[in-house]
């Protein structure tokens, strides 16, 4: 693939932090149009998208070095140099998630309506952002013989050069992709205000955890012998998302 997508001599303008960039640019542009039609202030929804930016980025990148201290540890300025790849999703989702626990408390605006209005816009992000891993080669699938294998062969790829691996980004990307299209689909006939945020939690923990079975990057630290993190993360997440969808269910019928 191509890591470095444009370079004007020392400065180089990387493929993974372009995609980054255009996918919240079309998370923000959607993000403040639902906003609208919601009634809700889309000013303070892109002041809240600014916010979940860096506090992804940087919980995200705590993460991915929390699980490759010996790479970190041996140079530690590594930690800088994230357009090599090492975001890692379940950091961001957190941190995002308790920035917009402590955004929302402090504008008192309701919770649950405004990450459905969100959600969708981060499925799409996301749907960007794994093309960039793409293009990077980090994020990158087992060795197969599948007619749809990638070979990466640029020097600077991130991921082994000359062996045909399952296209993992790319099954990554879909998948986002997929779910932002239920989530469309879906959200003018939503019975109640987190039922977006929570339907989104359950697929994306579902079929992340099916994505990783093909992964052939390190993976952190095996859960019970035969989990990665992120399936362990998906997996309680799933469950979450099930017991949430039905209480606010009923609280919704018991308003009735």
């Amino acid at each position: 693939m191509y890591p470095v997508l444009l370079k004007f001599g020392n400065i180089a303008i990387h493929t993974y932090g372009f995609f980054i960039a255009v996918g919240f640019l079309v998370g923000i542009s959607l993000a403040k149009k639902e906003a609208e039609k919601s009634g809700e202030n889309p000013d303070k929804i892109m002041d809240l998208c600014f916010y979940l930016l860096i506090s992804a980025i940087v919980a995200s990148r705590l993460f991915y070095v929390a699980t490759n201290l010996d790479i970190f540890l041996s140079d530690p300025l590594e930690i800088f140099r994230i357009w090599k790849g090492g975001l890692v999703f379940y950091g961001a989702f957190i941190g995002a998630l308790i920035a917009v626990v402590i955004y929302l408390k402090k504008e008192k605006m309701p919770l649950w309506k405004t990450v459905d209005i969100l959600i969708p816009s981060l499925a799409i992000g996301h749907f960007f952002g794994r093309l960039g891993c793409l293009f990077a080669g980090c994020c990158y699938g087992k060795t197969c013989d599948l007619p749809w294998a990638i070979t990466f062969s640029h020097p600077e790829s991130l991921a082994p050069m000359g062996i045909p691996l399952h296209p993992t980004q790319l099954y990554s990307a879909f998948n986002n992709l997929m779910i932002f299209g239920l989530l469309c689909l879906f959200r003018p006939r939503k019975k109640f205000d987190g039922q977006l945020f929570w339907i989104y939690v359950l697929l994306y923990g579902i079929t992340r955890s099916v994505i990783e079975i093909f992964r052939g990057d390190f993976r952190g630290q095996i859960i019970f012998g035969m989990l990665s993190i992120s399936q362990t993360i998906g997996g309680a997440f799933a469950f979450i998302a099930i017991i949430m969808l039905i209480v606010l269910s009923r609280r919704k019928a018991s308003e009735k």
